[in-house]
Formats: structure tokens, C-alpha cells, sequence
């Protein structure tokens, strides 16, 4: 008896030492505790870092009609204008000022050189009928008295919008146009009576342009003209 209770204490006591083993040494020794791949990884101590600054979108304000925008990158408006070329785009959505400036330079040179060289036909094309009456008047009486004009269009200076307006269906558009034209008339036989094709002469022409937006030709004529 006595002696299954001695080896029973010495088992006792060998368990013993083996627990204190497993689960003693860890802190007797300062090593560290195992980390279960479950757990964050602690916090790294140092200087507090500055969280970057919430980005702010600005929203865009109320968008201006292309037209009026286009048209105020190519000149600096009055009121009245900016509104009429407002009024016109809310009555034609194809409507844009940067393609008509274009298309005005152009009809500008087809209209002068058809009046030149007296093309009646395409006159009628380019402008109003009492516009396009009052080219071939002059057409006529310069055919009557013998002479031809020898004119050149050397180059359109400047181009300005000097009044827009619309009233349905009808968009009207006056324009100042500059430019440098060599003038030359001859006579019957070639000779020239006036003019010189050396010297251009400075011109401005204030042109107005007119067009029906419910009609599905998009092209503007020229409805009214004077001089600058």
C-alpha cells in the first residue's frame, strides 16, 4: 500500500513538473505568446499621421446655351445680343454661333464674288429676293454702261455680331464685317477706268442674315444690307 502511493505521488509529481513546463515557462523566460492567425496585429505607436482632407467636387452651376458660350469665347457681347442669341438657340437646338460666324465669312466672299462677276443665278441662291433684286439692278445697269469689275477679296479682317434677335419662326442676325478688297473696273475693252489690284481698300459692311427655323433648309440668307 505504502508503496503504490509513493509511485502515485512521484507520478503526481513528474505531471507536475511537465504542466509547469508547458504553461510556466513562457512567463518565467519573458518569451512571447504565440499569435493565433485570428488575431489584428497590434497597433505600430508612433506620430500620429495626418488623414488626408475629404475631396470636394463643385457641382457645375446652371450651363449657359452653347450658342452664348461659343459666341462669348469669339467677342465680348452686349446684354441685348446675348439674349437674342439666347432666344434663337432655345428656338433652334442646331444652332451654334461659332458655325455660323464660319458660315457668314464664307456666304460673305460667295455673295461678293457672284456680284462680281455677275452671277445672277447664284445670287438668288445666296440672299432674299428684294436682296438679291437689288444685286442684279446693279448688275444690269454695270452690264448697260459696258464695264466689268475685277475685284478681290484679300482677306476678311474681322468679323462682329451687332444684334440678334428672334421672332418665331424667324432668327435674324446683323453682323460688321472688315475687310480688305482690291477694287478694279474696266471698260469694254479690258481697260481700266478705276481701281487699282496693288492697293487693297479697308471696306466694312454691316450685313444682316436671316433664316426660318421650322424650315428644314439650315441655310441663312442674306436679307438686308449697308455699309459700315
Amino acid at each position: 500500500m505504502t508503496v503504490e502511493i509513493v509511485i502515485l505521488a512521484m507520478i503526481a509529481a513528474f505531471l507536475g513538473l511537465r504542466l509547469y513546463a508547458v504553461l510556466g515557462r513562457r512567463a518565467d523566460h519573458g518569451e512571447e505568446p504565440v499569435k493565433s492567425r485570428f488575431e489584428a496585429p497590434p497597433a505600430v505607436k508612433g506620430p500620429a499621421s495626418k488623414q488626408p482632407a475629404p475631396v470636394q467636387v463643385r457641382l457645375p452651376e446652371r450651363i449657359a446655351a452653347p450658342a452664348v458660350v461659343r459666341a462669348a469665347a469669339a467677342q465680348t457681347m452686349e446684354p441685348a445680343v446675348e439674349r437674342g442669341l439666347r432666344d434663337i438657340a432655345a428656338g433652334d437646338r442646331r444652332f451654334d454661333v461659332q458655325t455660323f460666324l464660319d458660315g457668314a465669312r464664307s456666304a460673305y466672299r460667295m455673295i461678293l464674288e457672284a456680284f462680281w462677276r455677275g452671277d445672277k443665278d447664284e445670287l438668288a441662291q445666296l440672299c432674299d429676293a428684294h436682296v438679291a433684286q437689288g444685286f442684279i439692278a446693279e448688275i444690269d445697269a454695270r452690264n448697260a454702261a459696258g464695264e466689268t469689275l475685277d475685284n478681290r477679296l484679300v482677306r476678311i479682317e474681322d468679323v462682329t455680331i451687332v444684334s440678334a434677335s428672334y421672332s418665331a419662326p424667324v432668327a435674324r442676325i446683323t453682323l460688321k464685317l472688315t475687310a480688305d478688297i482690291a477694287s478694279v473696273t474696266r471698260d469694254g475693252q479690258g481697260a481700266m477706268i478705276a481701281g487699282s489690284l496693288d492697293d487693297a481698300v479697308v471696306v466694312q459692311d454691316v450685313w444682316t442674315f436671316s433664316r426660318d427655323v421650322g424650315s428644314p433648309n439650315p441655310d441663312w440668307l442674306l436679307d438686308e444690307t449697308d455699309e459700315g
